[in-house]
């Protein structure tokens, strides 16, 4: 009876939860500082209106809107955490709605090809030659 009751408690307790515990649990950031820190940023909205306190609760069904790292995550929360479980524990609290990221260009702005490694000697002259900073002929 007293396992149920536990169960139960835990099960209530997770379905609401505070915005930093579910940020690192669901392995948004690497730390709760760091979600306390994105939160108190207002980097952070819940259903489009920005999170005060990082102590905010968060329910299933609620909308998070993240700018994190230069991009905007648009995260749908099924549940709350119990633990900072594995990647694909994390993965079973949210629902990702964000759009995909813009595709990579293929090749560099300096026209080479990517991969090929550090410019050379010559790469560095011509480079300097193009931007007038040396006006010595080699």
């Amino acid at each position: 009876m007293a396992e149920r009751d536990a169960k139960e408690l835990q099960s209530k307790v997770a379905d609401v939860q505070r915005l930093d515990k579910w940020l690192w649990f669901a392995r948004v950031v690497k730390s709760r500082t760091q979600a306390a820190g994105l939160v108190s940023e207002g980097h952070v909205r819940i259903n489009r209106v920005k999170a005060d306190k990082p102590s905010q609760a968060v329910r299933p069904g609620d909308v998070l809107t993240i700018g994190l790292r230069g991009r905007v995550r648009i995260l749908e929360v099924l549940g709350g955490g119990v633990r900072r479980g594995p990647p694909a524990e994390a993965a079973a609290l949210f629902n990702d709605l964000s759009p995909p990221p813009p595709p990579k260009m293929e090749q560099a702005e300096s026209g080479r090809d990517r991969g090929t490694g550090r410019p050379t000697k010559k790469d560095r002259r011509d480079t300097d030659r193009l931007k007038g900073g040396n006006d010595r002929d080699y």
